[in-house]
């Protein structure tokens, strides 16, 4: 495994202070490419996504650890005045700070951008909010599901009869802290360049709305607004999810050589003559007609069948896997985005790999997740607090060590 000194993110110094995930998911992906990332945490809970475990599950919650491997954990009180000095001292070592509170909170407590580019002139600050750092609802707290729909994808996302649903997935957080990460390091570039610092700011209602070019270019050149399709493509048909004899397959008829060889493979040629298919914007007008004589087709064999038979067409399809398929397909864990990583319990656990490769390796922190605080006398050590002063603000409850 490459070691962190090689990463290259190895000189790197981030001071997070954000919970439960888009933060997280930022400070994550800067671990994984060698930074040195400091958790800040409340205590006696510290980030409440250690609580977010289902019955059964370890006192550790999977999903903190997953995203929180990597990362050393400083337990500090920010509402004392000797708390956030202990905030400013460690922020004057560091190159980034992260930070998802409501806008103005970070201001109020002496700890926003202009406060702490005093101390250190060459930070790179980066704040992400709920809807933005403008207009008028920017006072507003951000949640995943209400940015979702807020920005217009939960209404394009459902069955083709219009009953909507939420994309399973956690889009807003998972895409804020990942346009986080790639504004911190284009902001160390230009770092590198000037020696200036940036104030970085991303959103969860910027990070949905960017999911959204299909749909607003419809909008924005004819104002049509779009509905649920279920599985299907705006633009595209056949291209979407098809039900076979025992299960699903995801099926891509992206243009028309791909359809002659959809046609063909399913052992159809009339299809060819009806005018309801004759070219890509036929068929797309009459998707749900095309939809029930390609889904009557596959029944007639496996989706294992119709895999094999379309992947030597050289046509664009897959399986429609569930978690534990995905999880354990040898190609995701050939790409290394299934990784062992250390278990602060000792041992290791399974997690998702960093998605980039550099030279041919994908690197990732291997160390585990913290518990809070537990890396408290570390840290402060490390930025000049003495054995002592580290004794007082335990004893003062400024500060927290496991």
């Amino acid at each position: 495994m490459t070691e962190r000194s090689e990463l290259p993110l190895a000189s790197v110094r981030v001071l997070e202070m954000c919970q439960i995930m888009a933060g997280p998911i930022c400070g994550l992906m800067l671990a994984d490419m060698g930074a040195d990332v400091i958790k800040i945490e409340k205590f006696p809970g510290g980030d409440d996504s250690r609580g977010y475990a289902r019955p059964g599950q370890p006192a550790l919650a999977p999903g903190f650890m997953m995203l929180n491997r990597g990362k050393r954990s400083v337990a500090v009180d920010i509402r004392q005045p000797a708390g956030r000095e202990v905030i400013r001292r460690i922020a004057a070592s560091c190159d980034i700070v992260t930070e998802n509170y409501r806008r103005g909170k970070m201001e109020a407590l002496g700890l926003g951008y202009e406060h702490l580019r005093q101390i250190n002139p060459q930070l790179i600050y980066c704040s992400i909010s709920g809807y933005g750092p403008n207009g008028p609802l920017s006072d507003k707290g951000g949640f995943d599901l209400v940015l979702q729909a807020f920005s217009g994808l939960v209404s394009i996302t459902g069955s083709i009869d219009g009953e909507l649903a939420k994309p399973g997935s956690s889009i807003a957080d998972i895409n804020a802290g990942i346009l986080a990460a790639l504004g911190c390091v284009t902001a160390y570039v230009k770092r590198l360049r000037t020696g200036v610092g940036s104030k970085v700011e991303t959103s969860l209602l910027q990070a949905s709305l960017q999911q959204m070019y299909w749909f607003a270019a419809s909008y924005f050149s004819s104002g049509e607004v779009a509905a649920p399709m279920g599985t299907a493509h705006p633009l595209i048909a056949p291209y979407q999810v098809f039900r076979c004899k025992d299960g699903a397959i995801a099926l891509g008829g992206a243009n028309q050589a791909n359809w002659l060889r959809i046609v063909e493979v399913l052992g159809q040629p009339e299809w060819l003559q009806d005018e309801r298919f004759r070219d890509a914007r036929s068929r797309v007008a009459n998707r749900r007609a095309l939809q029930e004589l390609v889904n009557a087709a596959l029944s007639r064999q496996t989706a294992t069948y119709w895999v094999e038979k379309f992947d030597l067409a050289g046509v664009p399809v897959g399986p429609v896997h569930d978690v534990k398929e995905a999880m354990e397909h040898e190609q995701s864990q050939a790409i290394s985005m299934v990784v062992d990583v250390d278990h602060a319990d000792g041992g290791t656990t399974r997690s998702l790999g960093l998605p980039i490769h550099f030279d041919g390796v994908a690197p990732y922190a291997r160390s585990a997740a913290p518990y809070v605080g537990q890396h408290s006398h570390e840290v402060l050590s490390e930025c000049g607090f003495a054995d002592s002063e580290i004794a007082s603000l335990r004893d003062a409850k400024v500060i927290s060590e496991s």
